[in-house]
């Protein structure tokens, strides 16, 4: 391999590992963030003001 790819292939794979190394560590040292359960409503709008109506 010429000195062209030795050098082409040493930055592409520091750079990946450098960036997985980076993200291991941002998930480790980040603060637990409350859970959120995100997703669809089950019920539609209309049964949720009949239900606050009610109680």
């Amino acid at each position: 391999m010429t000195l062209g790819g030795w050098i082409n292939m040493l930055l592409s794979v520091g750079f990946v590992t450098g960036l997985f190394l980076w993200c291991i560590v941002k998930v480790i040292t980040t603060e637990e963030e409350p859970e959120r359960m995100h997703g669809f409503e089950f019920e539609t709008p209309d049964e949720k003001q009949s239900r606050e109506e009610e109680g």
